[in-house]
Parts: structure tokens; C-alpha cells; sequence
């Protein structure tokens, strides 16, 4: 078999044990629809951003529902690599490349199907996008690159955790970062210190060129800034995964 071959089977397997795991499926699809709901109904009229809040929030919200998933990825790239999978899939001659695809797709596909729940909820909720069907496609090649940015660091932080508890745990600075950035508030609206993290962390360029984009109204420097951290992002995250591939397995 090729290695894409190898791929595809890896990746319904991965697929397969996300959907099978009921706190997986919580984690990824259902909890941003449940803080979505809280933010909206709860504190978004505590919440002075000019616009109605739902149509703020959705676009940090599409970036949180990346980041809710990245647990479940970490914990079982790392149960593969402890409990002894991958020497039976180097018996079996399983592409070595596959292995690792599979795990950044699998996250991905989640992410895409977490995303469209997400934004079917903001729709019934009032959500009112001004994009037209190029910026709807701008929206969806940044998350895109994201899912596979944050999915090739989340990969690399499974292979170096010592155990799957610690993988789950390495992943949640990242599930943190967003409540850091412009995701539920504007960073102008924010404290000394936290406002400058805010600004220059790399989730915010991202979320504000889909706020951009939804909005009809995007923003080039914000646009090539979202693409650069998300590109260093994935190439550190690679390089970073197939050294302690290379190492562990």
C-alpha cells in the first residue's frame, strides 16, 4: 500500500476512536456550543463592542472550537506511541509518515465538523454575517490552516508527553490562550499587561481576520500576520513531532 493509502486507514481509525469516546465528542464539538451559549446569554450584554455580541464572539468562538479539540489528539497520539501501537504498525510496515497525517487529519476533520455545529448554533442564535462566498472561503482556508497548524503542535506535544494524562494536560495552555486574546472581548477594552499580551499573541491577528472576513471587511496586515504565526506554527510543530517520531519510535 502507499503511503497515502496507509494514510486513509489510519486516519478512519483515528476518526473512529474520536467518535467512539463520548468526552472526545464533548469536548470538541459540544462544549464551545455550550460556552457560546454562556457568553451570549449570560454576559453579552454586559459586553459593550458595538455591534450585536453574537456576531463579535462567533469568529473568536470558530478559533475556540480548534482549540477544545487538541486534547483528545494529544492524549491518543501519545497512547499510541506508549502503549506499544506503533511497534505493531512498524510490523506491520505501516508508513511512518501515515501515522502522524493521520493524527493532524483526523483533528482536522473534527475541527471542521465541531465549526459548522458551532456556527449552525450562532445562526439560530442572530448571527447576521455581512461576507460575501469569497470571504466565506477566506474564513474557511484560515481555519483550515489552523486546524492544521495547531494539530501538527498538538501532535508534537503527545510524542513528548510521558504518559496520555500528561499529553491531555499539555494540550490545555492552548484551549487557555483564547480567553487571552480579542476571542470575547476587544484587547483595547483590557488592563495594562494583558491588553499588549493580548494584542501580540498569535490567536488574535487570526480571530480578527475572521472577524474580517465574516464581517466583509477584511484586513491584509491582519490577514498576512494570521498566515505567518499559523505557518511557523505548523513547521515548528512538524519538525518538532517527526525528531521525537524519529526517537521514540
Amino acid at each position: 500500500m502507499s503511503t497515502r493509502s496507509h494514510s486513509t486507514v489510519m486516519l478512519r481509525r483515528n476518526f473512529t476512536h474520536i467518535a467512539r469516546n463520548p468526552t472526545s465528542v464533548f469536548n470538541a464539538v459540544l462544549m464551545p456550543i455550550v460556552i457560546m451559549l454562556m457568553f451570549v446569554y449570560m454576559f453579552g450584554d454586559a459586553f459593550n463592542v458595538g455591534v450585536d455580541y453574537i456576531d463579535y464572539a462567533t469568529p473568536g468562538l470558530i478559533l475556540l472550537a480548534v482549540c477544545y479539540g487538541l486534547g483528545a489528539t494529544a492524549t491518543s497520539v501519545n497512547s499510541d506511541m506508549t502503549k506499544g501501537i506503533i511497534n505493531r504498525f512498524k510490523v506491520m510496515d505501516v508508513s511512518r509518515a501515515a501515522v502522524l497525517t493521520a493524527h493532524v487529519a483526523a483533528s482536522l476533520l473534527t475541527n471542521l465538523i465541531a465549526i459548522g455545529a458551532l456556527i449552525g448554533v450562532a445562526f439560530l442564535l442572530g448571527f447576521d454575517p455581512s461576507a460575501s462566498s469569497l470571504d466565506w472561503l477566506g474564513v474557511l482556508g484560515i481555519v483550515i490552516l489552523l486546524g492544521f497548524a495547531a494539530g501538527w503542535l498538538t501532535v508534537a506535544l503527545g510524542l513528548a508527553a510521558k504518559s496520555p494524562e500528561t499529553a491531555g494536560l499539555a494540550a490545555v495552555p492552548l484551549v487557555m490562550l483564547p480567553f487571552f486574546s480579542s476571542a470575547i472581548v476587544p484587547a483595547e477594552k483590557m488592563g495594562p499587561g494583558l491588553r499588549q499580551f493580548a494584542e501580540y499573541q498569535p490567536f488574535t491577528p487570526i480571530i480578527e481576520t475572521l472577524r474580517g472576513l465574516i464581517n466583509g471587511a477584511p484586513d491584509t496586515s491582519d490577514a498576512i500576520t494570521a498566515i505567518a504565526w499559523c505557518t511557523g506554527i505548523a513547521l515548528v510543530g512538524y519538525l518538532w513531532a517527526s525528531s521525537t517520531f524519529n526517537k521514540r519510535a
